[in-house]
């Protein structure tokens, strides 16, 4: 695909924003002023002052000599990169790639960006038109090559589309400071006469560089593309992103689920066909006042599933305030992953959860409510009750040993044994009666004792005794007595779990 790009030219970036603040300026003469060795030098002109023949470099001593109404505002330390930056950001709505062109300019690289827009012409109205609604005049040149829509964009007729292939015949009537050229080499050019790009162009480049330099032939080559020149793009390029914009904005959740669910279909064709799948996942809504509506998605598995990601962010929808509108739509994948083959297993002791119905509620249950925690455990290789399971990474990790079923374990184990005041009628007995919280219970049945020893390479301490027992109401719990019986600590039992 031909690479084309875009450069826009803020003329008077600094005094336009200053007019968007304070429309009371757009009717007078003012400027920008910085401190330069003890006095005062105009920085930004607008284009009242530039009329009168205030220019930056001014000293504003002499601007006022033959301006006296001139208004002079102190310029704040770096407000062209912050103004830029912004900028850069909200023409990301236009092209991924953006970066800063400073003092004065942005490049865009449009590369199969511009028929979303109804082709180039349409593209270059549309953000000369928004710019214009929000108080910033700007001049637009689109070109093969950075150095040729730079020139175009300040020393062209205006808002100007260089055709493919056509930039060296594009730049020749230009003057030399469109090659971005040093004050240095342009005087030089200027003293020989060369003041135009066409009157040195077709030289011989060994004759240029000697003379000129070896930047005066990269500049040149780089305009009419024989050499290669990149932008250092603002925002990190994701490979998964769909964009969509809209002919008209848009207000309504109805009109932002059609909009999810085209993006969503066109990203999950891309990943089935190359055996990935999502992990996360953002969408950002670009309205129409240049603020940016933003909401994310995360899965437990890599999943291409259209239905369930669109379900994860059916969720979030209602926290999307359209206010006046959503003119553009970016769907990012910031993390995929392979996506293994789904097999018909629901659950399974060597292979994990595999089943994506069981994912995919896990995934909602979390988008639901972000405060929820969903946690998977595993056997692990210890006897002692508090040892003998461990979380999960994930929810595809392999347990490396076997759950231990040949003696009963309660469905949910205290993470800290409660202590309970228990009768029992004798040492190896189980209780008759036993108090937790407040309540009695009295044991109808009962299990035990079953003996566990402490680990001791791991720490010390007593033996537990347990025992699985029932109350009247059918209530099973698992109590343990913490070492040998003695009548002299009646705190020796404790309640660790609870059954089915």
């Amino acid at each position: 695909m031909k690479k084309r790009f875009a450069s826009l030219w803020f003329r008077h970036l600094k005094t336009d924003w200053m007019t968007v603040g304070q429309p009371q300026l757009k009717e007078i003469p003012f400027v920008l002023a910085i401190s330069t060795h003890g006095k005062l030098i105009a920085n930004a002109c607008n284009v009242l002052a530039e009329q009168e023949g205030v220019y930056p470099g001014l000293a504003i001593a002499d601007a006022k000599a033959f301006l006296p109404s001139l208004k002079v505002v102190n310029e704040r330390p770096g407000l062209t990169e912050k103004l830029l930056y912004n900028i850069a950001h909200w023409c990301i709505r236009y092209t991924p790639l953006v970066a800063i062109d400073l003092p004065e300019g942005i490049i865009l690289d449009i590369s199969g960006c511009a028929h979303l827009w109804g082709g180039e012409e349409s593209y270059l109205q549309h953000i000369v038109s928004r710019f214009k609604h929000h108080g910033y005049d700007v001049r637009v040149g689109i070109a093969d090559t950075i150095g040729s829509a730079w020139a175009i964009a300040r020393f062209g007729n205006g808002n100007t589309i260089v055709e493919t292939d056509k930039q060296f015949d594009a730049i020749l009537d230009l003057p030399a400071q469109a090659l971005r050229l040093e004050a240095t080499v342009l005087q030089r050019l200027q003293s020989l006469g060369l003041k135009t790009i066409g009157s040195f162009a077709r030289m011989p480049r060994t004759a240029l560089r000697r003379r000129f330099g070896k930047h005066l032939v990269l500049r040149l080559d780089q305009a009419i593309g024989d050499e290669d020149e990149f932008i250092v793009s603002i925002k990190p390029i994701f490979p998964y992103e769909e964009r969509l914009p809209c002919l008209e904005p848009i207000c309504t959740a109805n009109g932002i689920e059609l909009a999810l669910q085209q993006l969503l279909n066109n990203i999950c064709k891309r990943l089935t066909g190359e055996g990935k799948g999502v992990r996360e996942a953002v969408l950002q809504c670009h309205r129409v006042d240049g603020k940016i509506e933003q909401i994310s998605i995360g899965t437990n598995r890599a999943t291409a599933y259209q239905q369930h990601l669109f379900q994860l962010f059916a969720l979030k929808i209602p926290q999307i305030e359209p206010a006046l509108g959503i003119e553009l739509f970016i769907l990012e994948i910031p993390k995929v992953e392979e996506a293994d083959p789904v097999q018909e297993k629901l659950w399974s002791h060597r292979i994990g959860l595999d089943n994506p119905v069981v994912t995919e509620l896990l995934d909602r249950l979390k988008s639901r409510d972000p405060a929820c925690e969903i946690s998977r455990y595993l056997p692990a290789a210890h006897y002692w009750p508090e040892r003998s399971m461990k979380m999960a990474s994930s929810a595809q990790e392999v347990p490396t040993v076997d759950w231990q079923i040949d003696r009963p374990r309660p469905t949910r184990l205290l993470s800290i044994p409660e202590p309970i005041m228990v009768t029992a009628p004798i040492p190896d007995y189980p209780p008759l009666l036993f108090r937790y919280k407040g309540e009695v219970h009295t044991v109808k049945k009962a299990d035990g004792p079953e003996r566990i020893e402490r680990e001791w390479w791991i720490d010390k301490g007593e033996h537990r005794d347990y025992y699985a027992v029932e109350d009247e109401k059918g209530r099973r719990f698992w109590l343990y007595r913490s070492g040998h019986y003695d009548d002299r600590a009646p705190n020796q039992w404790f309640l660790h779990g609870f059954f089915a």
